[in-house]
This record gives C-alpha cells, sequence and structure tokens, in this order.
C-alpha cells in the first residue's frame, strides 16, 4: 500500500474542515430543538419578507426533522470535501457564493412558505462539480463528474416538481443548480487546469523527419 504524502494528508485535512464544521454547526441546531423542544423554523427564508431576509445566511442550518438532517449530511460532506479537495485555489469563493446566491434567489422567486435546509447548497456543489469537470475537459475533473453523477444523478428530479405544491423546497434545487453552474463557467480559468504540452526547440531538432526547416511525411 501507498503511503500518503505529508502533502496529500494536509490537502485532506485542509478539505474536511468547513464541510465538517458546517455539520457540526447544522447537528447542533438541530439536537437543541429536540432536547428543548422548539424549532427554528423561522430562521429560514420566508420570499419577499423582512422576517425571512435573515434566512438567506441561516436556513441551510437548519432542517425540520432529523431525517430530512441525515439526508443532506451525507451529501453535503462528500460534495464539500471534494470541491474544497480538487479546486483548492477557489473553493471558498464557490463554496459561499452558492451558498448566498441560492438563498437570495430563494428569497426573491420562491413560494410563499419557510423554505430550510442545505438542500440548495447541495445541488449547488453538485451542479458546480459535474459542470467544472467537463467545461475544463481535464480527464481526473471529469472523472469527478462522472462520480457525481453516478452517485447523485437522481438529484435531477428534486428540480422539476411534477406539481407546484410538493413538501419540499424545490426552488432551492433549482436555484442552487443555476448558481453551481454559473459559477463553473465564470471561474472555468481559475482553479485546477488541464496542463498545456509544450513542445521544445531541442524536441523539434532531434526529429528525424525534420529538414530544410519543414516536416516532411513519410
Amino acid at each position: 500500500m501507498t503511503k500518503l504524502s505529508d502533502i496529500e494528508l494536509q490537502k485532506i485535512k485542509t478539505a474536511l474542515i468547513i464541510p465538517v464544521f458546517f455539520l457540526i454547526i447544522t447537528f447542533s441546531i438541530k439536537l437543541i430543538e429536540s432536547l428543548e423542544g422548539f424549532s427554528f423554523v423561522e430562521w429560514g427564508i420566508k420570499p419577499m419578507s423582512l422576517s425571512g431576509l435573515s434566512g438567506i445566511l441561516l436556513a441551510p442550518l437548519v432542517h425540520s426533522h432529523w431525517d430530512h438532517f441525515y439526508a443532506n449530511a451525507i451529501p453535503l460532506f462528500v460534495l464539500g470535501v471534494s470541491l474544497f479537495y480538487f479546486y483548492r485555489g477557489i473553493s471558498i469563493k464557490v463554496f459561499v457564493f452558492i451558498y448566498l446566491l441560492t438563498g437570495i434567489w430563494v428569497w426573491l422567486g420562491a413560494r410563499d412558505a419557510w423554505h430550510i435546509g442545505a438542500s440548495g447548497v447541495i445541488y449547488g456543489l453538485a451542479a458546480f462539480l459535474i459542470a467544472g469537470g467537463f467545461i475544463r475537459n481535464y480527464i481526473p475533473l471529469m472523472a469527478i463528474s462522472l462520480m457525481v453523477i453516478f452517485l447523485y444523478g437522481g438529484m435531477i428530479w428534486g428540480v422539476f416538481p411534477l406539481k407546484w405544491d410538493v413538501p419540499y423546497s424545490w426552488e432551492s434545487h433549482l436555484y442552487g443548480s443555476i448558481a453551481g453552474v454559473i459559477l463553473a463557467v465564470v471561474y472555468r480559468k481559475e482553479g485546477p487546469q488541464k496542463p498545456v504540452k509544450e513542445w521544445s526547440d531541442e524536441d523539434d531538432d532531434d526529429d528525424p523527419y525534420w529538414e530544410n526547416g519543414d516536416k516532411t511525411e513519410v
């Protein structure tokens, strides 16, 4: 078995910090709700309402029940760590913008209800990882895109509800996905890139088919 280098271990540890911290916060809030017997649902987003404006920052931290929390915790961890490991140079910017853009758009254009949960952030991360790999046309990142499609491709049905009044915030899913794709395009020239093959003059001089400054076909 190949031993991980100190550099790789440090990259993994760094990639864990924000996803784990985020999950600790959301778990703690859910635990307080359960132990104290009250709900933080009004920390959520209430579209076009001053009382729901703070939900842009707080809504992803609140979940309606434990199953809701568990359903979001695993994909948030997997996708979050993937973002912070493979897109280190831009990961914080991408995470923050997905978080804020999703919340702002939900506040501006969702149904009149309390919208809570981290699913919008999850959809944004998935969309960014899928689009980012293919836009860069770089095999390791494309492999991550395919992994996300394989693991979470079924989430696409959460973006297009069969009816308007479904019991989950499909608007968060939709806006998060849009934010992820837009950020993949905006930051396509930043972060990890496909290596560019460079040819040196020495390589040309050693080529047996180089004659009189021109390539000859044989």
